[in-house]
């Protein structure tokens, strides 16, 4: 019996840890689903224009003048809209996006139940494998963005399920657990930027970790990274023409612009404002921890979820290079705070472990209450609503004089309007835009030899491309009239009496 016991006692932990995943799973399905719901019935699913023009990406690799893989683009990372790509082609999921959040959710709720089984592995503590998945969901940002067909709920999903399997791979780096966690690291890092961040940071400290315990070190991880990097860049390549399309996005009109301490203020401000302070007051004693083990010597897998800080480096970045400040860019911080809170409570002993895990989760329940419609994020995803309420009035005066020509307009700034025309009848394959290669080219360069029809936007960032033409060659709409305009939005018709 003796020599059993410790057989016997690991297979109680694995089964306490799959108790606890299993339920973390479950109730992350049901609150995720109840709060898609609510926002669904405040006809908030596609407030945010990206989530409308991420539709749109996912739709146009089937649906387009010129359909085909070349449609995936090389702006955004592939992995949401190559999801996406099929339930989209269904016009009902495509104008509602509901599919889409089913699949957000559900890959939101693997990661929360992937980071349970992590922290218990972590810590053998309960409270602290549970309490962490209640902070990230309950935040009423992450449940708003995960009831959307935004892509930062399938972030944070591989980000906590990559978390957990590199844990297994720097206990054992077996070829199976290997090629685990190099796939989540690759889909992790074709899903958004900030998961090459994430992903670099867990395979160094993954990599650290085993060199000092002087382990065998395959480099299995690094090679699944930088295989998905080299592919994403061919695909860049063959799309665009550039290896890696990284201007043209913004006008760099940011106040921390080349002002590093500036813009690490936004960072911290914004998180301030997205999360609870009494969670950040925790997890700054968690990274105290964190940061005092290592000091001490002790280098174990417990420095992994420093790399989820790492996904601070993106908007930091992008606010010193100009970018105008977003508070969506840290959201996927919001994890990092979870984890390292659930990581000092576990420190605390006894009875007392409990109770502040509940106090903790009360609190922020409290100072950011679930379902709150003033959440900064929910906020932020409505500012562009007065201006596409005044887009429809454009659309239906443009209705009755259209004749199914194409029309010439840039999906880099109205692929939302787009998506939203389609509720009106307009189809993908009506657009000229910079997806049909030299078609585009074609019209860029003579508009009246091939089209009817010019939508432009004059407002946003100082207007779209066509617009930039429009000021910088006065041929450019040289034989069309201004239509009709509203929320930015301008329709210019070609004159043919």
């Amino acid at each position: 019996m003796r020599e059993n016991s410790p057989i016997i006692s690991e297979a109680h932990r694995h089964s306490v840890e799959t108790r606890i995943a299993t339920r973390v799973l479950l109730g992350a399905l049901l609150i995720g689903g109840l709060g898609a719901l609510f926002y669904a019935r405040h006809d908030l699913t596609l407030s945010h224009y990206d989530a409308r023009a991420h539709l749109l990406v996912a739709r146009r690799i089937l649906d387009s003048l010129t359909p085909g893989w070349r449609q995936i683009g090389a702006v955004w990372l592939p992995l949401p809209h190559l999801v996406a790509m099929l339930p989209v082609q269904w016009d009902w999921a495509y104008r509602t996006g509901y599919p889409i959040v089913v699949i957000s959710i559900a890959i939101l709720a693997a990661g929360l139940a992937g980071l349970s089984a992590y922290l218990y592995k972590l810590t053998g503590s309960r409270w602290a494998a549970a309490i962490a998945p209640a902070l990230i969901l309950l935040n009423p940002n992450v449940l708003y963005l995960q009831s959307t067909p935004m892509t930062e709920a399938l972030l944070i999903g591989f980000m906590l399920l990559a978390l957990l399997s590199v844990h297994a791979w720097t206990v054992d780096a077996t070829p199976a657990r290997t090629h685990r966690a190099g796939l989540l690291l690759a889909a992790l890092m074709w899903t958004r930027y900030e998961g090459w961040c994430v992903a670099i940071g867990l395979i160094l400290i993954a990599t650290w970790s085993r060199l000092r315990a002087r382990a065998s070190l395959p480099w299995g991880l690094a090679g699944y990274a930088c295989a998905a990097v080299t592919l994403f860049m061919l695909l860049s390549w063959t799309s665009t023409g550039h290896w890696f399309v990284s201007s043209g996005f913004f006008v760099p009109d940011n106040p921390a612009l080349h002002r590093p301490l500036v813009a690490f203020a936004q960072v911290v401000r914004a998180l301030t404002d997205l999360g609870s302070p009494a969670v950040l007051i925790i997890a700054a004693v968690g990274l105290g921890l964190i940061v005092w083990q290592l000091l001490q010597g002790q280098w174990s897998p417990a420095p992994l979820p420093l790399a989820l800080v790492a996904a601070a480096a993106l908007p930091w970045f992008a606010f010193f290079s100009g970018h105008p400040l977003r508070v969506r860019y840290m959201v996927p911080l919001i994890p990092a705070t979870a984890v390292l809170s659930a990581i000092a409570i576990a420190r605390i002993g006894g009875r007392w472990q409990p109770l502040g895990a509940m106090l903790l989760v009360g609190l922020a329940c409290i100072e950011r209450p679930p379902l709150d419609l003033t959440a900064p994020m929910v906020q932020e995803a409505q500012w562009e609503t007065p201006f596409r309420l005044k887009r429809e009035e454009v659309t239906r005066q443009f209705l009755p004089i259209y004749d199914d020509t194409p029309i010439l307009a840039s999906m880099g700034s109205l692929g939302h309007y787009m998506q939203e025309s389609s509720h009106a009848g307009l189809a993908l394959k009506n657009f000229l835009h910079e997806g049909n290669g030299d078609l585009w080219q074609a019209a860029l360069q003579f508009p009246r030899r091939h089209v009817r029809w010019i939508l432009m936007e004059e407002r946003a960032e100082g207007g779209d491309m066509l617009a930039a033409l429009s000021r910088s060659r006065p041929d450019f709409l040289q034989g069309f009239s201004r239509t009709a305009e509203g929320g930015g939005l301008v329709l210019y018709r070609r004159d043919d009496r």
